[in-house]
């Protein structure tokens, strides 16, 4: 039976989110191909990700060893050449995150094998694969064909698919030895850095309240602050809000900044271009507040307030802290 594999990312003791979003995506494959999911996961110790991966897959190949404890492009390219010229799989998903950027490169190169990166969509059409990715800033959407092969690789854009909970299928783990036989020497792990104090992640956020040119100048970044303060949020924000240097460019979002799904997202002044919207879309609850009836965030968006943000915002913060009390 052919695979599709998907490449198991953690970091630090946990599995990422896009492993879950691909194996959602590997599944909606595996069914209209009728081909095994199959879910690659390399590490050391890792038993129990194996575990939680056997209930979304078909079969979990795990390959344990101490010089894959923590990421090293090099080593997993080792091990994931080994497995796919050994089981052939047509396809291979790997994350679009700094992990598989590291990796899938290097490795389609070693195989000869088709690759295809930021990838919003992939499927099979008449035994080649077809992919969709955005180009000119995410203004327009490209569905293009690779050359025929036996096997690809394709690396998918970090919340693009919905991570879907699914029956436990009790898939078998199997572990296959590692064909790692030394260390390598010319590229070592060293040490994870964290983020500098007062830094975050928008992407990890359950709760982002996201501003736009709307606030008119950085005087007014503190309305929205104390909103996020009292939803115990981020902020976040549109492109010009960095063009303007009012917020570091690890806040933003869309096609030029982060991919976000947190479970509220509130844009605040955002007009809606599609190239914000393409990176918040997927959000669970997104309500946007805007004076502009037209806006076309409030297309994108479950609930819409129409209305001067600096009327609504203050009076919503007072309201939750209210609440709160």
């Amino acid at each position: 039976m052919k695979e599709i594999f998907v490449l198991a990312e953690h970091r630090r003791g946990e599995l990422r989110d896009v492993t879950f979003e691909m194996l959602t995506k590997g599944r909606e494959l595996s069914q209209k191909t009728n081909m095994d999911l199959t879910a690659v996961l390399l590490g050391y110790n890792v038993k129990e990700f194996a575990k939680k991966l056997a209930d979304q897959t078909k079969r979990v190949l795990i390959v344990d060893d101490a010089r894959l404890e923590n990421f090293n492009a090099e080593a997993y390219q080792k091990v994931l050449s080994n497995l796919i010229s050994e089981r052939k799989p047509p396809l291979t998903l790997i994350g679009h995150t700094a992990f598989g950027v590291d990796l899938a490169p290097s490795l389609a190169t070693e195989l000869n094998a088709p690759l295809a990166t930021d990838c919003i969509d992939v499927d099979f059409e008449e035994e080649k694969l077809v992919v969709v990715r955005q180009v000119y800033g995410g203004k327009v959407n490209v569905k293009a064909s690779l050359r025929k092969s036996d096997s690809y690789i394709v690396t998918l854009r970090p919340a693009t698919f919905e991570a879907q909970q699914v029956e436990p299928l009790g898939g078998e783990i199997t572990e296959v030895p590692s064909p790692l036989k030394e260390d390598i020497p010319y590229k070592k792990f060293i040490e994870y850095f964290e983020a500098p104090a007062g830094e975050v992640d928008i992407t990890a956020a359950d709760i982002l309240v996201s501003v736009g040119r709307g606030i008119k100048e950085a005087d007014n970044m503190p309305i929205v602050e104390k909103l996020a303060k009292a939803l115990g949020g981020v902020v976040s924000c549109s492109r010009p809000i960095v063009d303007k240097g009012w917020l570091p460019s690890d806040r933003q979002v869309g096609t030029s900044g982060k991919t976000v799904k947190p479970k509220l997202y509130i844009a605040i002044g955002i007009s809606g271009a599609f190239q914000h919207v393409s990176g918040m879309k997927n959000s669970d609850i997104i309500i946007a507040i805007n004076k502009d009836p037209k806006a076309p965030i409030f297309r994108a968006a479950d609930y819409g307030v129409v209305e001067d943000l600096f009327k609504v915002v203050p009076t919503l913060t007072d309201k939750i802290l209210e609440g709160k009390a």
